[in-house]
Formats: structure tokens, C-alpha cells, sequence
């Protein structure tokens, strides 16, 4: 009888998950479409299991901020470090205002070690988690095979591959966060 009740429960849950789409937010910068080229596979992934949106660093409305589930966000490395465009954004979201939202960072740069090209993805990671977000992956880089690009061969793939992970990662947490709820009740 137990049992048949846990089942009951579990269907529900994922009954209840399917019709609550997920809603993210893809936020990137990009200097010579490389970011973009990311940004887009990612989106494009994530579009089977989410509702989906990308936006540029500049033509974000944080008044949508409020609505999102998951925020991915990402931009070229340059000097060491992010692009003035997603500092800018980066610096306008509130101390804990993404409180609750799931949330990973990437970048592009050269193939090198971090320490030699620098990592826009860390310094974002690092920002966003001054908002109140879940990192719910470490950082990610992918690489450019030249200042202008193109893109390594193979990385627009890995790129829809580490965003599947990070769905998987995310519904995993959520059904935590929800069997925690209702073991609450």
C-alpha cells in the first residue's frame, strides 16, 4: 500500500514538472559572433526540455529576471577578464536578487591555461553568486582558434552536450527541492 502511494506521489510530481515548463534565460556578450555561435547551441538543446530565451548583455530587462528558472550567462574573455558590456550587466543586478535561481557561467578564449588567457566564465561565476543564484555547474570555457575565431572543431557540440548536463542537473535538484517540500507537509 506504501508503495503504491510513493509511486502515485512520484508520477504526480513529474506529471506536475511537465506542465511546468522550465523558463531560461540565456544572457551573453559576443565581439566577433563566437559567444553568440555558444549561446545558440545551448539555447538550442535546452529548447527540447525549456522554454527558452537569449538575450545580449545590453538588451537585458531585469524586471524578466524574476520569471526565469535557470540563467546562463556568458561572454569572450578579454583582458584577463569579462567585456565592459557584461561587466556593465553584471554590476546592475542586486546583492541576492537571483536568490533561488539556478544559474552557470561560460566563456570564450584561447585554448591555454586559465591562468595564462583568463576566464570571463570564473569572474561571472563569481558575480553571479553575489545574486543569490545555485551555481549548479563549475564554470566552462570553450575555445576559439584565434582572436576573431572561428570556434575549435567540436566545441558547438560540447557546447549542447554540457547544456543537456546542466538540465539534468537542474531537474535533479528540483525534484530534491520538491520531495523535500512535500516530505515538509
Amino acid at each position: 500500500m506504501w508503495r503504491r502511494y510513493l509511486l502515485l506521489v512520484k508520477v504526480c510530481l513529474l506529471n506536475e514538472r511537465k506542465r511546468h515548463k522550465m523558463n531560461t534565460l540565456i544572457i551573453y556578450d559576443s565581439t566577433f559572433g563566437n559567444t553568440a555561435q555558444i549561446a545558440q547551441a545551448m539555447a538550442e538543446r535546452l529548447g527540447e526540455h525549456a522554454t527558452v530565451r537569449t538575450a545580449l548583455a545590453t538588451e537585458v530587462d531585469l524586471t524578466e529576471m524574476k520569471e526565469i528558472d535557470l540563467l546562463l550567462v556568458g561572454g569572450p574573455t578579454q583582458r584577463h577578464g569579462v567585456s565592459p558590456a557584461m561587466r556593465t550587466l553584471l554590476k546592475s543586478f542586486p546583492r541576492r536578487s537571483l536568490r533561488g535561481v539556478s544559474a552557470a557561467a561560460f566563456d570564450t578564449r584561447y585554448h591555454m591555461d586559465a591562468w595564462k588567457s583568463g576566464s570571463a566564465a570564473h569572474r561571472i561565476a563569481s558575480r553571479l553568486k553575489r545574486t543569490g543564484v545555485l551555481l549548479i555547474m563549475p564554470p566552462e570555457s570553450f575555445f576559439v582558434t584565434q582572436r576573431e575565431g572561428p570556434l575549435e572543431d567540436g566545441e558547438l557540440e560540447r557546447a549542447a552536450r554540457w547544456a543537456e548536463e546542466i538540465f539534468e542537473r537542474f531537474e535533479t535538484s528540483r525534484s530534491v527541492q520538491q520531495d523535500t517540500a512535500e516530505a515538509r507537509k
